[in-house]
């Protein structure tokens, strides 16, 4: 690979940078910084359109049976969990594909893509017909949204300094997960009214109108997925699929990879099945909380922690802030553990609060092992372990959700999960302190 030179195929130095030296101080600062931070810009606005999409699946399946679809809660759980499941695929192929086709390609036209789902669902839930193994298909196709971002981030990765590597890339990622929040809290807000279409009447006779939630969305994705096609460039970093799967070969890799899944696997699984374990675990008494007015809570928290922690991460290394994260995902996990069999309400504002500093925690560790990667690794290695770590942690939402129905449909509860997922969180304790954190550690970072 000659990391410096265009490729024969790149179209000219019109879409692929002719030299990228961000390591440089008198490049970075004369050249380097200003493309860098407006390739920021522009992918992370088109990345939180990527997490709207992703989760809006989310936000709607709370509200389908109240307008009249007979759904199970595995079925509800299941709708929630195909974005995840898709999510998590598509960023394997997202994994390999900047290093092929470059940014701006790979970030427009993947945005546009996105309009596929919004469209679908746009016209499903208006039609009373509409029958589960479609909403099923869409559900999968908002997993779209979840693709992205294991080719955004390697992007991004290439375009900036190691000593820069966690601000820039926790900004980017938590900037794109306050998608999760925003499409959350929106949801139940915009579907009170009237834009175009047709209403659905509720159990309670209240006229919502669905379509809206996905409406919202269009205009935006449509704009920004323009911008990055005529604004953004690519670095001039070539490989192919097969030189790429080097990653594999090392065992860094796979560690760093049950990390993010610890984290990011957290953060979106239990962005996707907040609402509904809401609905499960509260939903059943007299004075039960709507869970649309507390489930964007969670990706809110988590999305402030990853975009506070990547400073932190650059300052004081990446290895301090993951473990702190591990210990504080285990103990919370077992906080919330004591109030998933409530006897009332009363207990409902502590679940809330310790899922919020599951998420908080979440946040953090989110951002130090986007620290950790590009410590651990060279640039072009670094950007497919965190698209293929991204990946394996994208499907937190699928298995979430599917576990979670699992052990609620076995057990009643879903206190059983949370004491497997604090086994899971302090095994990634142990690994990140003997790998990346105590004195004469492999790879300290």
């Amino acid at each position: 690979m000659q990391p410096d030179t265009p490729s024969p195929r790149s179209g000219g130095s019109a879409r692929w940078l002719e030299h990228w030296e961000p390591e440089d101080e008198t490049f970075w600062e004369t050249k380097g910084k200003s493309i860098a931070w407006n390739a920021l810009t522009i992918t992370t606005a088109n990345l939180t359109m990527a997490f709207a999409v992703w989760f809006v699946v989310s936000a709607l399946v709370v509200r389908l049976e109240k307008v009249g679809y007979d759904f199970s809660t595995t079925q509800l759980f299941w709708l929630a969990a195909m974005p995840g499941l898709a999510g998590g695929t598509l960023r394997i192929l997202h994994t390999f594909l900047i290093p092929v086709f470059g940014t701006r390609k790979v970030v427009s036209i993947s945005t546009a893509a996105l309009l596929v789902p919004l469209v679908g669902w746009f016209f499903a839930v208006q039609d009373p017909g509409t029958p589960y193994w479609l909403f099923i298909v869409l559900a999968f196709a908002a997993g779209l949204g979840g693709g992205n971002f294991s080719s955004f981030m390697p992007s991004t990765s290439l375009f900036f300094p190691k000593r820069l590597q966690g601000t820039a890339l926790g900004l980017q990622a938590g900037i794109g997960n306050f998608g999760v929040s925003l499409v959350q809290f929106l949801t139940p807000w915009v579907i009170g009214f009237a834009l175009v279409g047709s209403a659905q009447v509720t159990d309670k006779g209240k006229d919502v109108w669905l379509q809206n939630a996905l409406l919202i969305w269009m205009p935006f994705v449509a704009f920004f997925a323009v911008v990055a096609w005529l604004r953004l460039r690519s670095v001039p970093v070539h490989a192919n699929v097969r030189e790429q799967a080097d990653i594999f070969r090392d065992k860094h890799t796979w560690l760093m990879t049950s990390l993010y899944v610890m984290t990011f696997g957290s953060f979106a699984g239990f962005a996707a099945t907040f609402p509904l374990m809401i609905k499960e675990v509260y939903g059943g008494f007299e004075d039960a909380p709507d869970p649309l007015k507390y489930a964007f809570l969670g990706p809110l928290v988590g999305s402030i922690s990853r975009v506070v922690a990547g400073p932190l991460a650059d300052r004081f290394g990446g290895g301090r802030l993951t473990q702190i994260s591990g210990v504080g995902l285990f103990a919370s996990a077992i906080g919330v553990s004591f109030f998933v069999r409530p006897d009332s309400t009363a207990e409902f504002k502590w679940f809330v609060l310790t899922m919020l500093a599951v998420f908080m925690f979440a946040g953090i560790g989110n951002a130090s092992t986007f620290k950790q990667i590009p410590m651990i690794f060279e640039p072009r290695q670094a950007g497919g372990v965190i698209g293929w770590t991204a990946a394996m942690a994208a499907y937190g939402p699928f298995v979430f959700a599917v576990l979670i129905a699992a052990v609620i449909d076995s057990s009643g509860s879903p206190m059983p999960f949370f004491i497997g997922v604090a086994v899971f969180y302090a095994a990634n304790v142990a690994i990140n302190w003997w790998y990346y954190l105590r004195p004469g550690a492999e790879r300290p970072c």
